[in-house]
């Protein structure tokens, strides 16, 4: 008997012809989205989309517009004074309140300010200002860092204001930032987070009110051959009697009529899901926290840190309004005079504050009983120029 031996032919490596066979791809679930930190999504997403945000902003804006100020050099504060009168009525368009609180909302929502000095008006001043979206402005920085010009973009136009001259014509005002020379931080960013997770929660509530009437359960089919599986045209027709019949919210609280061996099962939120309420007061304090808004004043619940309201106010304007009405005097001031070719300062008039009313008055009686002060020491402690003949 002859024995023969075959042997099998090697089979060649099957070779893959897609071009994305080498990737490997990982998914990874639950990472949360959060939006771009820019200007212009932070302004969109937090000032525009958001009450919380928007509240703050405008909150502070206007109490810190509507602040008096005045005029005063080393030897009188200024009844009329051309910065006064400037300041009242800067531009043809807007009144003093209005620049001011335009100034202070770019100052909150991108950390930058800008007012431009234009034309040539009493005393040598400029005749109009202006306030410059800062979301259009451009530092130029010179080889030293710092600022030689600023470029300001509308559309296809570009106009540059030159620094390198006795008279400024722009005045840039803005927030701390410790890791960017130009430019400020706004309290948007710092806040950014707390604003998405209240517009999530807010979207989330929205979802769960187009949805209100939908059972929340489950119908379960129980045929009579024992199988626990519809015919397809029987689930499409209850998915179609569902969605027509009961869901969406002019259909809430209609009965339901179930047939042919279904059977409803009712469901309820755990109590992590009804937790969310919560968690969108908590990121509504977090926003408050971020533009020093007392949550008090906001009226939101659960954050009564101060005993009352009036004490919530004075805090709000003790610690955020007054500070950044100061800070842009002084810059104003420094400005300023250059044009007039003289020395005086912007200052806060803290004796006509409302909510400094009782705080003022308090301060003056302790100043005036004080009979080992001079007239002059007495001036100094209230913030009043010294008198002529001292």
């Amino acid at each position: 008997m002859v024995l023969q031996i075959f042997r099998r032919a090697p089979v060649a490596a099957e070779v893959k012809a897609s071009a994305a066979a080498p990737l490997v791809a990982f998914q990874s679930a639950g990472r949360a989205a959060w939006s771009s930190r820019d200007t212009q999504t932070l302004t969109r997403v937090g000032f525009l989309a958001n009450p919380v945000a928007f509240r703050c902003v405008k909150l502070v804006a206007e109490a810190a517009a509507a602040v008096p100020v005045v005029v005063q050099d080393a030897d009188r504060r200024f009844d009329r004074h051309p910065t006064l009168d400037l300041l009242a009525a800067p531009n043809p368009g807007q009144s003093g309140a209005a620049l001011l609180e335009a100034f202070y909302g770019h100052l909150l929502l991108s950390g930058d300010a800008y007012l431009e000095a234009a034309g040539m008006g009493r005393g040598g001043g400029p005749r109009e200002l202006y306030v410059l979206r800062s979301d259009r402005m451009k530092v130029v920085p010179g080889g030293d860092g710092w600022p030689v010009a600023y470029e300001y973009s509308v559309g296809a136009n570009k106009h540059v204001f030159d620094m390198r001259q006795d008279r400024v014509p722009v005045l840039h005002v803005k927030a701390f930032h410790p890791q960017d020379d130009h430019y400020g931080l706004s309290p948007l960013n710092a806040a950014a987070a707390a604003i998405d997770v209240h517009n999530s929660a807010s979207t989330w509530s929205k979802a769960l009110l187009d949805n209100a009437a939908r059972p929340s359960g489950a119908i379960v089919y129980r045929g009579a051959d024992g199988l626990g599986q519809l015919g397809t045209d029987q689930y499409a027709r209850l998915i179609e009697e569902l969605e027509t019949h009961h869901q969406g919210a002019r259909n809430a609280g209609r009965p339901m009529l179930l047939e042919g061996g279904l059977d409803w099962k009712p469901m309820g939120f755990s109590p992590s899901d009804m937790e969310f309420h919560r968690t969108k007061e908590a990121a509504a304090r977090d926003v408050a926290l971020a533009f020093g808004v007392p949550p008090m004043l906001l009226g939101l619940p659960g954050d009564n840190t101060y005993a009352n309201y009036s004490e919530a106010h004075r805090a709000f304007y003790r610690l955020t309004v007054l500070p950044l009405v100061a800070k842009t005097m002084a810059a104003i001031s420094g400005w300023l005079p250059a044009y007039y070719s003289s020395v005086f300062t912007v200052k806060v008039d803290f004796d006509n504050v409302p909510a400094l009313a009782e705080e003022r008055e308090a301060l003056w009686r302790r100043i005036s009983d004080a009979d080992f002060l001079s007239e002059g020491e007495k001036r100094a402690l209230l913030g009043l120029p010294k008198l002529k003949d001292a």
